[in-house]
């Protein structure tokens, strides 16, 4: 129980790969906040946590909405008194053609993928440096590093959570904070579901390893670095890819 006594907000957490981190946190002892739109996921995955003897609390919250992130996250210090750990994972697509894609879709993405992590950090940071330390994770992607055609607005959301990464990861350091990414590849979740056939067996071809990922994988990466064995790992973009990407 490497995490016992620490409090984790995930966002996004209702289901795929914030779902997963969740669990992971919760066996390694942490108690999570579980952060996203959907009451009735969350309460599903909060009963799974207790269930198997872990402790979780159920907060709804659209991340893209400034004035719901800043009262849920405040909801949730007055509860636990405390974040340690935030893992910053809620995450949409609005796929298009750049010259085709509308304002408001770029929007969307960028609000939500991007401005929430940094509204998230911004609440949660004041708790992380009057205990002097702390763990924040973006959730980027593969597609932040290298791109992909139809998601101009996905993959500059993506690759700004990378900068981010790093520039909090600069300012924090000296508390004893550190700010890292995990950047996952082709992932079973439902985003990717929504995928044709045929696009995801191309993407296979070029994954070294031969398959798509789980969420529970990406977990794992998670959870490493938000443990104390990751103390000395800062600034750092960890891929999670099977190989499509390296270097």
């Amino acid at each position: 129980m490497k995490l016992e006594g620490r409090i984790a907000l995930v966002t996004g957490a209702s289901q795929g790969i914030g779902r997963a981190c969740a669990q992971a946190l919760a066996q390694e002892g942490a108690t999570v906040a579980a952060a996203a739109r959907n009451r009735d996921k969350l309460d599903e995955l909060v009963a799974e946590i207790a269930a198997t003897g872990g402790k979780a609390a159920a907060f709804v919250m659209d991340v893209a909405d400034e004035e719901q992130v800043k009262s849920t996250i405040k909801s949730a210090l007055g509860q636990f008194g405390k974040i340690d750990i935030l893992v910053n994972n809620a995450g949409i697509t609005r796929d298009q053609l750049v010259m085709r894609m509308k304002r408001a879709e770029w929007d969307a993405v960028l609000n939500t993928n991007l401005t929430s992590a940094y509204l998230c950090i911004q609440q949660v940071i004041s708790s992380m440096l009057k205990q002097r330390w702390g763990r924040i994770i973006n959730i980027t992607s593969v597609f932040g590093q290298i791109g992909q055609a139809g998601q101009a607005n996905y993959s500059a959301s993506k690759a700004g959570l990378i900068g981010l990464t790093m520039a909090i990861a600069r300012e924090v350091a000296s508390r004893s904070i550190t700010c890292n990414a995990v950047a996952p590849g082709f992932i079973e979740t439902s985003m990717t579901a929504a995928l044709s056939e045929e696009f995801k067996q191309s993407a296979v071809k070029n994954i070294p390893l031969g398959r798509v990922g789980s969420p529970e994988e990406v977990a794992s990466a998670v959870r490493f670095l938000a443990s104390d064995e990751a103390s000395y790992i800062t600034g750092h973009v960890l891929n999670v890819n099977g190989g499509l990407l390296m270097g």
